[in-house]
C-alpha cells in the first residue's frame, strides 16, 4: 500500500482498525491512484530533467555558436580595419609616386630646357666677347683719328668733325659703351651659371648614378637654383669645412639641400638668417642648414618625416619634401638629426657615410 494512503489511515482509523470489505476496496482504489499519480509525477520529473538537460546542451550551443559569431565578427571588424589601412597606405604610396614622377617630369622639362638655352646662351657670350674687342678696336681707331685731327689744316673740316663730335657726345658714348659692355657680360655670366647651375643640380648631362662628389659644389648650385625663394628672406651665412669628395647620388642629395633650404626659408616670416655648415666626424659626413624662423612645435617633431604632414596653410605645401629627403638620406645610409625651438629656429643636420657600405644610427630628434 502506498506510504502516504497508509499514513492517512493511521491517523484517522488507528494502527488496528477494521476495515470492511467496502472500506478496503475503496483503500485499494485509492492506493493505485495514488501509485498512479506517483507514476504520473516520476514521468513529469524524468521528462523536466531531460528538457532541462536539452536545454542546457542547447543553450551551450548557442553560446558557443555567439561567442564564434562575435569572433568572426571581430576578425571581420579587425580586417577590415586592417583593409581601410592598407589602403590608406596604396593612397599614400600612389599620391606619392605621383609627386615623384610630377617632380621628376619637372626635372626632365627643366634639364631640357636647361640645356636647350645652354646653345644660344654660347653663342651670345661668345659674341660679346667679339663684340667688346671690335669697340675695343673702334676706340683705338677713334683715338687715333682724334690725335690726326690736329694736323688737318682746313679750318671748315675741323669745325665738321668737332661738332659732329659733340652732337654724338663721343666721349660719353666711349665711357657708357665700356659700362654697358661691362654690364652685358655680368648678365650674361650671370644667366650662363645659373643654366649650368640647373644642369648640374638635375644632371642632365650624366647618369644618375653613384660617384665621389664634392658636397660644397652641390649646395652652391642648389643655393643659385633656390635663390629667388631665399634672397628676399634671409641672409646665407656660410661656415664650410674641410670635406673630403663623398660617394653619392648627387642629384638626390642636392635635392634633399634643396628641400631644406626652402623650408629653412619658408619658416622666416620677415628677414633673418640661414646659416649652412659642413664638416667631418670619423667615416662621416655632416651638413648642417639652421634658420632664424618660427621653429617646430615638440608635438609636430615626431611627424615631420611622415608622408604629407605639413604645418603650412592649404596650398601651400604637399608634406612630401621632408619625407622624400629622409628616404634620400635613408637609401644612402645616412640620418638626419633635428634641433628645434619654438620661436628661435630650427637646425636639420645630414649626416651621410663618406663611401657607402656604412651603417649608422636612427634619426635623433631633440627640441
Amino acid at each position: 500500500m502506498h506510504r502516504l494512503l497508509q499514513r492517512q489511515i493511521r491517523r484517522f482509523l488507528g494502527e488496528d482498525a477494521e476495515q470492511t470489505p467496502e472500506l478496503a476496496a475503496f483503500l485499494s482504489s485509492v492506493d493505485e491512484a495514488y501509485n498512479s499519480a506517483d507514476a504520473e509525477h516520476l514521468m513529469i520529473e524524468r521528462s523536466l530533467c531531460l528538457m532541462s538537460k536539452e536545454l542546457t546542451e542547447a543553450n551551450a550551443v548557442l553560446r558557443n555558436e555567439l561567442a564564434e559569431r562575435q569572433r568572426t565578427e571581430l576578425a571581420l571588424k579587425k580586417e577590415k580595419e586592417e583593409q581601410r589601412y592598407l589602403i590608406g597606405q596604396l593612397e599614400e604610396a600612389q599620391s606619392h609616386l605621383l609627386q615623384s614622377e610630377k617632380m621628376a617630369s619637372i626635372g626632365q622639362l627643366a634639364a631640357g630646357v636647361a640645356h636647350e638655352i645652354n646653345n644660344p646662351i654660347g653663342y651670345v657670350y661668345s659674341n660679346l666677347a667679339m663684340l667688346e674687342k671690335y669697340v675695343h678696336d673702334s676706340f683705338a681707331m677713334l683715338d687715333q683719328y682724334e690725335l690726326a685731327e690736329g694736323v688737318i689744316t682746313d679750318v671748315d673740316v675741323r669745325t665738321h668733325l668737332k661738332n659732329t663730335r659733340d652732337r654724338l657726345d663721343i666721349a660719353f658714348i666711349k665711357q657708357d659703351l665700356s659700362a654697358l659692355m661691362t654690364e652685358s657680360k655680368e648678365g650674361i655670366t650671370r644667366v650662363k651659371t645659373i643654366v649650368q647651375n640647373l644642369k648640374d643640380f638635375s644632371h642632365v648631362d650624366i647618369l644618375d648614378e653613384w660617384q665621389l662628389v664634392n658636397l660644397h659644389s652641390g649646395i652652391e648650385s642648389t643655393l643659385n637654383i633656390v635663390n629667388n625663394e631665399i634672397k628676399y628672406k634671409a641672409e646665407v651665412v656660410r661656415e664650410y669645412g674641410d670635406l673630403p669628395f663623398v660617394e653619392c647620388l648627387s642629384s638626390q642629395i642636392n635635392q634633399v639641400f634643396m628641400n631644406l633650404l626652402v623650408n629653412a626659408a619658408h619658416a622666416i616670416e620677415e628677414r633673418g638668417t640661414i646659416s649652412i655648415r659642413t664638416g667631418q666626424q670619423g667615416d662621416e659626413v655632416w651638413v648642417e642648414i639652421a634658420d632664424t624662423g618660427s621653429g617646430i612645435a615638440p608635438e609636430h617633431l615626431k611627424k615631420i618625416f611622415d608622408p604629407f604632414f605639413t604645418t603650412k596653410p592649404i596650398g601651400k605645401g604637399t608634406g612630401l619634401g621632408l619625407s622624400l629627403s629622409y628616404g634620400i638620406i635613408q637609401k644612402h645610409h645616412g640620418r638626419i638629426d633635428v634641433n628645434s625651438i619654438v620661436g628661435k629656429g630650427t637646425t636639420f643636420r645630414v649626416w651621410l657615410p663618406i663611401r657607402q657600405g656604412v651603417a649608422l644610427h636612427e634619426p635623433d630628434y631633440e627640441i
